[in-house]
């Protein structure tokens, strides 16, 4: 009687190993369904959270770029190009608010419009795009609004300024030296980075792009 019983119980626990294993794959098999619903998950909530950011950035330039267009209505003609400092306030803003390619993009369309409408010309897209994107690739990478202004200064008045010459010449047709645009530029560059400066201080004291300002663009 003893033997047959152990020998019902050897028979029994290959059955009852069977049972374990068959529970630990199963445990296994969810778990891991688990994680890959969970990965998934979190890749749909940051992609939403991405459209939605994109989306609120998309919004904010357009409405930056519809400024900058309406401003150009105050150009200052200057040794041969208009001087539109409204451009030039828009691009600090967009670039410490949206960051540096929606700023880039929004001097590119503001340019074209403007130039489709006769209130600027071919000069504009080096006079903008060169400080929108250098202010804003400066603040993006130092936080600090100081180097935001100095980098659209630099962006227009050398940087712009330059890029502005074989356009002048090639497409424009123009007689200029090299450095001809030098100084309409800083001026202008000037002008908007000023107006800009007394706009961010202000909105920054009231809180209102506290949201803004601090976050990685």
């Amino acid at each position: 009687g003893l033997v047959g019983s152990e020998m019902c119980i050897r028979d029994r626990i290959p059955e009852s190993i069977d049972r374990i294993s068959c529970r630990k794959r199963k445990l296994f098999v969810t778990v891991q369904e688990y994680q890959r619903n969970r990965t998934v998950a979190n890749f749909q909530r940051r992609r939403r959270k991405m459209n939605k950011t994109n989306t609120k950035k998309l919004a904010i330039a357009a409405v930056f770029c519809a400024v900058a267009v309406v401003g150009s209505l105050f150009s200052v003609p200057v040794f041969g190009s208009k001087c539109s400092p409204v451009q030039h306030m828009v691009n600090i803003l967009c670039a410490v608010t949206v960051g540096p390619w929606w700023a880039l993009a929004q001097a590119f369309i503001a340019s074209l419009i403007r130039n489709l409408l006769g209130l600027g010309s071919p000069l504009a897209f080096p006079g903008s795009m060169c400080g929108a994107l250098i202010g804003g690739l400066c603040y993006k990478f130092s936080k600090k609004l100081t180097l935001a202004y100095i980098g659209e200064l630099f962006g227009t008045g050398i940087i712009g300024a330059l890029a502005a010459y074989p356009i002048a010449v090639y497409v424009m047709g123009k007689e200029a030296a090299l450095f001809a645009y030098v100084l309409p530029f800083i001026i202008s560059s000037a002008g908007g980075t000023v107006i800009a400066i007394f706009l961010v201080t202000a909105l920054k004291q009231t809180h209102a792009l506290d949201k803004f300002f601090g976050d990685e663009q």
